[in-house]
């Protein structure tokens, strides 16, 4: 698996964050639905990266800078035909390893209360991600789970 810095330009990629938004949309009332179409990606402050294997790609994540010492983890998410590879294992030690570059003293996120994110929730938890509060712009949501770690 190769990881890529990633402009958002290239069809694929288009196609695999629609993929995105539309389970998001399954599975997340509006009103809880935090995933970044590509034009909120598109911002200065977040850093997205794709993964490619043998031509194809099979997912992505990016880092979005909060303050100088804190990031948050933003559109992770494996292929549909790639799950149980070790792709989104391969995203989340990228992120990590990135934002410890970085200097942040923390790295956080928002996913879904709901069944659906439990291997997500699963994966986060294995690397050291403790369930918290709210943080950044967020509010309490029960369809939100928010964790964090420090670095």
């Amino acid at each position: 698996m190769e990881i890529k810095l990633d402009d958002l330009t290239g069809p694929e990629i288009a196609q695999l964050l629609d993929e995105h938004l539309q389970n998001m949309a399954k599975h997340s009332p509006p009103e809880s639905r935090h995933a970044l179409n590509l034009d909120g990606l598109r911002k200065p402050e977040i850093t997205f990266w794709s993964v490619w294997e043998n031509g194809h790609l099979v997912g992505c994540g990016a880092l979005k800078e909060l303050d100088y010492k804190h990031g948050e983890i933003k559109s992770m998410r494996t292929s549909s035909s790639h799950l149980r590879k070790g792709v989104a294992k391969k995203v989340l030690q990228h992120i990590i390893a990135e934002a410890k570059n970085r200097n942040y003293r923390r790295l956080s996120l928002e996913t879904g209360s709901m069944t659906a994110f439990e291997p997500a929730r699963r994966l986060y938890a294995s690397f050291g991600f403790q369930y918290c509060k709210p943080f950044s712009d967020y509010i309490e949501d029960p369809n939100s789970v928010f964790m964090t770690m420090e670095l």
